[in-house]
């Protein structure tokens, strides 16, 4: 039986949370607001955009203009981070592993196709991808499950045959709602801070495929 391991994007293949903070609090402090990193953990890590301009703009960004402040944010992070990208520790050598073991490995990201393309290109992994999927691709974000459970019909597999690897409060409940083992990776959060998942680790180091392959069992 066929079974696939799905990857969130940010704080789950790299860790960049820090430099979405970078781009944030350069695009805030142009409209004269300066959010903490305590607002930022609680309302702006894991979460899509729209809430996230939403909640500090103070009022509902929506339609055109979303787009518009969307790009103005994001392209900021891409000219921040394009020199800095790097995978969490022990990732490329766990990812080699999974494809050498000839599981099906997909990307199910709340972040736009841009940044998609950016990260994972930067990475060479887009042609070891059997479904990619960015936040143009769904119409309801994470925590709702669409991302995932529309990642399981891309690779052909009933949700309960996929692993994802998250590390929101929001991503972690969107794979549960999907039906699908969830390891927590602790970049972003402590445990205590997320839904309750099957497995957690620190980074990649302390994982092989044999683990992974045991939560399906």
């Amino acid at each position: 039986m066929k079974k696939a391991i799905i990857f969130d994007m940010d704080g789950v293949i790299c860790h960049t949370n820090p430099f979405h903070s970078i781009a944030f609090k350069e695009f805030f402090a142009k409209r004269n607001l300066k959010p903490t990193e305590e607002e930022f953990a609680l309302h702006m890590y894991g979460k899509n955009n729209s809430y996230i301009l939403s909640h500090f703009l103070g009022r509902k960004i929506e339609g055109q203009e979303l787009l518009d402040l969307e790009d103005e944010k994001e392209s900021l992070f891409r000219e921040i981070y394009k020199d800095q990208i790097s995978p969490i520790k022990g990732f490329l050598d766990f990812f080699n592993s999974l494809k050498k073991e000839g599981l099906k490995t997909a990307v199910a990201t709340s972040a736009p196709r841009a940044n998609l393309d950016l990260i994972i290109g930067k990475l060479r992994l887009m042609e070891h991808m059997e479904s990619v999927m960015a936040s143009e691709d769904v119409q309801n974000h994470k925590p709702e499950p669409e991302v995932y459970l529309q990642s399981a019909k891309n690779l052909n597999l009933e949700p309960e045959h996929c692993v994802v690897f998250e590390d929101s409060y929001s991503g972690v409940t969107a794979g549960l709602r999907a039906g699908m083992k969830v390891v927590g990776v602790l970049s972003s959060h402590t445990k205590e801070e997320l839904p309750v998942c099957d497995l957690y680790i620190e980074d990649y180091r302390e994982l092989d495929v044999e683990k992974v392959l045991g939560l399906l069992m």
